[in-house]
């Protein structure tokens, strides 16, 4: 009999991998800017803010001044709190996915650098979302919210190694946490990321489309 491949543990990020959601994320950020009287960067300033995060993009905006960055996470995240948490739509085909992935006995957790408590509300009112093991995301005071640490956390949360899992996701920064830990990753292009941001930073593969997932996680 041949020796069966372990079972693997896939790590999912959440916006531009799971769910569009550019509405609720540059609305928020486009509300806070006019709550602080502050010039709109560009559209396509804004939409590449969806990924890294939040803190460090106000930060650089705001020339680092600690207040002002406080500020802007507080009335963002009022405003995300409030309906900005429910303006996405779920990428097509990634539902059935994602729930193909649990059934065939894998292990699955979101890894993102949304806050931790949205993410958690997001994913409780996604019709999948019970296929995931656990939400992982940035801890209110900011001090989780890098990739690297963020797959630290999950892997000690589910108790596995990186060997042992795969990272999901579309911006350079889910590809390059996974290089931080030697794991493989898959980049997609339905979200926010460009085919060339996610080959530079090093992915394994990438799809296309989420119906690709299953044959790259099992390659």
């Amino acid at each position: 009999m041949g020796t069966l491949e372990p079972v693997r543990t896939i790590f999912f990020d959440m916006d531009g991998t799971l769910i569009d959601s550019e509405p609720g994320i540059v609305g928020s950020i486009v509300h806070t800017f006019n709550q602080l009287g502050q010039p709109l960067p560009s559209a396509d300033t804004l939409r590449s803010w969806i990924g890294p995060p939040l803190r460090d993009s106000f930060s650089l905006q705001f020339d680092g001044d600690p207040a002002m960055v406080e500020q802007a996470l507080a009335v963002y995240r009022s405003r995300y709190d409030s309906v900005g948490w429910i303006e996405h739509s779920v990428f097509d085909g990634i539902a059935q996915v994602v729930t193909a992935l649990h059934a065939a006995g894998h292990r699955l957790a979101v890894v993102t650098s949304k806050n931790e408590r949205f993410a958690r509300r997001i994913a409780e009112h996604l019709s999948f979302g019970a296929c995931f093991e656990d939400v992982v995301g940035a801890s209110d005071d900011g001090l989780r919210r890098f990739k690297p640490d963020l797959i630290s956390e999950a892997l000690r949360r589910l108790s596995v190694t990186a060997s042992e899992c795969v990272m999901i996701g579309d911006r350079r920064m889910d590809i390059e946490g996974a290089n931080h830990h030697a794991m493989r990753s898959i980049g997609v292009l339905w979200g926010f990321g460009e085919e060339a941001e996610l080959r530079q930073a090093g992915a394994t593969v990438q799809a296309t489309e989420p119906a690709q997932l299953p044959a790259l996680i099992d390659g």
